[in-house]
């Protein structure tokens, strides 16, 4: 099994080998040259509260970037699962929509949501923060931001 190179910003593990959507709070893997795994960022689950729980649209389904794929029922937080890509829902991770923690416990491991082929593989990745200075300095703002808005603690 392969591991995760990840960086720890101020108690937040973030994985290296995917790109980030900074306004869904999703990252994307790209597991094929047009497939690609995605999840929620450590910042989208922390601002959430406790998942309680995570439906996802039915395989096949249109994605378009910017529209829901899904629900999430957290402790802070109801509201759309948002699409940080367009393509076609090939996967959902049923264990996640069975047990919403698992994504708590494992974001970049086993609680990934959705398995997505792109529409265009080139331009949907374009606009994804990708390597480790765009994702930390990314992180480092918007978790200042957070911190000073009041919306998570010190």
């Amino acid at each position: 099994m392969e591991r995760t190179e990840l960086v720890i910003v101020s108690g937040f593990a973030l994985a290296l080998d995917r790109r980030y959507h900074a306004e869904t709070h999703m990252w994307v893997l790209l597991t094929e040259p047009d497939r690609v795994r995605i999840g929620m960022d450590p910042l989208g689950i922390e601002t959430s509260g406790t998942l309680a729980q995570l439906s996802f649209d039915p395989v096949g389904s249109e994605l378009t970037a910017g529209r829901p794929f899904g629900q999430l029922e957290a402790a802070k937080f109801v509201g759309p699962l948002v699409s940080p890509v367009s393509g076609t829902v090939l996967a959902v991770n049923d264990a996640a929509a069975v047990d919403a923690g698992l994504t708590e416990r494992d974001p970049y491991g086993s609680g990934w949501l959705i398995e997505a082929s792109l529409s265009d593989a080139t331009g949907e990745l374009q606009g994804l923060l990708e390597n480790a200075a765009e994702i930390t300095t990314w992180f480092t703002a918007k978790l200042a931001d957070y911190r000073r808005m009041g919306v998570i603690a010190q």
